[in-house]
């Protein structure tokens, strides 16, 4: 018997953003590149106004952390372009392995899948630490994360089986106008390295957007050096 896959009509699975994401990180650069890498990060998500129902939350407030399937919005993948291999972060970007080995965001159907911390919710709103998201992300979907289903300490990650530990040491001068939770959230991603792993220099001055500013840095050795902030608001 011939094996072959069913063809479904193009609009079998079309899916619209039930929510959006609202954080610090105004572009793909700095962000970390899991979730609950920087703890520190707050971010809200904030539903689409058919979705703004309250019994839809009903007992969520039971639950610590959620699931939640998201849009690459920001790639060229969102475009239907992909690659069947891809250069993982995390290996230097030296080593080529096929996509789904990996959690690139260059895939035939730009989904994510991020587990976050729920810190609070506040009327339709929920607010989260930890997610790996863009400001302006649509989620598609939320789910509870449930403990004994979802977790499973002994299976084996692959190139990634434990979490890449701060390389960085990050000096903030104290002349710059951050708020101390900035400082701290500022820290906690920088010292990730959120640079292209093949980049090196330290004549090169980064820039990141990062809740409302032009965030700039400079990396000698293992020192990250944040050099000039400029505020995007007026």
């Amino acid at each position: 018997m011939e094996n072959t896959s069913p063809e479904m009509p193009a609009d079998e699975f079309l899916i619209k953003p039930v929510a959006y994401y609202r954080g610090p990180f105004g572009s793909k650069f700095g962000i970390p590149r899991q979730s609950s890498l920087a703890r520190n990060i707050r971010g809200r998500i904030v539903f689409a106004k058919p979705y703004r129902v309250p019994e839809a939350l009903r007992g969520l407030e039971g639950f610590s952390r959620i699931w939640l399937v998201w849009g690459f919005s920001a790639n060229k993948a969102a475009k239907g372009e992909w690659q069947p291999t891809v250069r993982p972060p995390r290996l230097g970007g030296n080593a080529a392995l096929g996509v789904w080995a990996t959690r690139s965001p260059f895939r035939p159907n730009p989904l994510g899948l991020s587990c976050v911390e729920v810190e609070a919710i506040e009327g339709m709103d929920i607010l989260v630490r930890g997610a790996d998201l863009m400001d302006g992300t649509p989620i598609y979907d939320i789910k509870p994360y449930v403990v004994y289903a979802d977790s499973y300490p002994d299976a084996r990650s692959g190139f990634a089986q434990s979490a890449p530990q701060p390389r960085l040491k990050v000096f903030i001068p104290e002349h710059l106008p951050f708020t101390e939770e900035q400082r701290r959230q500022l820290t906690e991603v920088l010292s990730l390295d959120p640079r292209p792993a093949y980049q090196d220099s330290p004549d090169k001055e980064y820039a990141m957007p990062f809740d409302g500013a032009d965030v700039r840095f400079r990396v000698e050795g293992d020192v990250l050096t944040v050099t000039d902030y400029c505020s995007f608001r007026y």
